[in-house]
C-alpha cells in the first residue's frame, strides 16, 4: 500500500489544483481569491500562510501565488513565479443550438473546455426547443472545467444569437446538418491550424432555409459519421476532429 508523506502529499496538491482568477496579471500586488475558491483553499486542501497555490486568469497566464492571509472567507496572497502560455495552434468556435435538456448542453461545455475549445455561440434556430440559457451557471461550468483540465485560456460564451444574425456576421465555416447529399467528412476537410467555426443544429436538425442561408454564406457541409448524433455528441465529435488534426 503506498503511503505518502505529508511533504509528498503537499507536492501532490500543489502540482494538481489550480485556481481561477480572472483579474490576475503580471504586474499585480496583492491577490484576493474569491469567497469560494477561498474556502476551497482554506476548508479542502487546508492550507496555511506561506503555502503556495497556482493560479491562471484564463488568458494564458499561470502564477504561483504565496498565501499570506487565509481566512475562511477570504484568502490573500501575491504572486512569486509567473509565466505564459502558447495559445492553441488551432482557434475552434462552434455555434449550437441549446438542448432542450439543460444538463446535455453543460455537460458538452465541460468537456469541450476540456478538450480544447475558444468561444461557442448559442443559436437560436427554427427548430429551437430552448430559448433561453443561464449564462452564470454555464460559465462556472467552464471556469471548473478550466481548472480541472490544467488549462490556461477560458473559452468565451457569446450571447445567445439567432441563426440567421450568426451565420450574416460570421461568414466562412462548415454546418453538420442531417439532410442528404454528398458531405466530405470533417475528419478529411479541417486543418490542424487556422480558424474553425462549426454550426451544430437543434434536436430537430437545421431547416432548409437555415440551411440555404449558411451555403449563400459560404459554409461547407460536412458530415460527423455514419450514426445520428445527438446535438451535444455531435458538437463534441466536432471538437474532438479539430483537437486530434492538431496533434
Amino acid at each position: 500500500m503506498l503511503v505518502l508523506t505529508r511533504q509528498l502529499r503537499l507536492v501532490y496538491q500543489f502540482n494538481m489544483d489550480l485556481f481561477y482568477l480572472p483579474e490576475l496579471n503580471q504586474t499585480t500586488g496583492e491577490l484576493v481569491f474569491s469567497k469560494e475558491e477561498s474556502k476551497h483553499i482554506n476548508k479542502v486542501l487546508r492550507k496555511k500562510q506561506g503555502d503556495k497555490v497556482r493560479t491562471t486568469n484564463g488568458k494564458g497566464l499561470e502564477a504561483t501565488i504565496e498565501l499570506t492571509i487565509v481566512g475562511t472567507n477570504q484568502v490573500h496572497g501575491n504572486i512569486v513565479e509567473a509565466k505564459m502560455h502558447q495559445p492553441l495552434q488551432y482557434q475552434l468556435h462552434i455555434a449550437i443550438a441549446p438542448t432542450k435538456n439543460n444538463n446535455r448542453l453543460e455537460w458538452f461545455l465541460e468537456k469541450a473546455t476540456e478538450i480544447g475549445i475558444h468561444q461557442i455561440t448559442p443559436l437560436l434556430c427554427a427548430h429551437s426547443e430552448r430559448k433561453t440559457i443561464k449564462y452564470e451557471r454555464l460559465e462556472k461550468i467552464i471556469a471548473a472545467a478550466l481548472k480541472q483540465s490544467q488549462q490556461f485560456y477560458l473559452p468565451k460564451l457569446n450571447s445567445l444569437t439567432t441563426f440567421d444574425s450568426f451565420v450574416q456576421e460570421n461568414a466562412n465555416g462548415m454546418i453538420a446538418h442531417c439532410r442528404e447529399g454528398i458531405k466530405p467528412s470533417l475528419f478529411s476537410v479541417a486543418s490542424g491550424n487556422g480558424n474553425h467555426t462549426i454550426l451544430i443544429g437543434p434536436e430537430g436538425d437545421f431547416s432548409e432555409a437555415e440551411i440555404a442561408l449558411a451555403l449563400a454564406h459560404n459554409y461547407q457541409p460536412i458530415g460527423l459519421g455514419n450514426q445520428r448524433l445527438r446535438t451535444e455528441t455531435a458538437a463534441l465529435v466536432a471538437c474532438h476532429t479539430i483537437a486530434l488534426k492538431a496533434h
